[in-house]
């Protein structure tokens, strides 16, 4: 396996190390049904958090690296569609559901004298969070799809 072949499968687990935990996450978290398990949620959730950034970094520098030893740089319609939806995604995550997110761990770590049931202001911010999530995850499908299809 050469150059190529090694980038190639590092770019895939890249990309592997940011789809998982993005579809994951929402369903932990979902799954909880006392504050106990709110906190144990957030907290795993904390710290899967790091995964995809990591991956992030490297699908980057892999992706860029693959498009100089080819040659091929943005002359490719689905790969400046790609970058331009995934540059999308990371201004959804990181601009509109992390800061959300902040403030449902917040609302979370303050309802610890207020026995084991789940706030309901917890239950509106997550109402508001879920369509966004369901975005970024439809864009990361979409982005999936055209790197491995390359439709046009």
């Amino acid at each position: 396996m050469g150059l190529f072949g090694l980038l190639l499968v590092l770019h895939i687990l890249a990309s592997i190390a940011i789809i998982g935990p993005a579809f994951v996450m929402p369903i932990i978290r979902r799954s909880a049904r006392t504050v106990g398990q709110l906190r144990f949620a957030f907290g795993i959730t904390t710290k899967l958090a790091i995964i995809p950034k990591i991956g992030g970094a490297v699908l980057i520098i892999t992706g860029v690296w693959l498009m100089i030893i080819t040659k091929m740089g943005l002359s490719q319609m689905w790969l400046n569609v790609s970058f331009l939806l995934s540059l999308l995604m990371v201004v959804m995550i990181d601009g509109l559901i992390e800061p959300r997110m902040k403030k449902v761990i917040k609302i979370v770590s303050e309802s610890q004298d207020q026995g084991n049931e789940i706030p309901a202001e917890f239950g509106l911010l997550m109402k508001k969070i879920v369509p966004i999530e369901t975005a970024a995850q439809l864009l990361m499908i979409t982005i999936l799809v055209l790197m491995v299809v390359k439709p046009f």
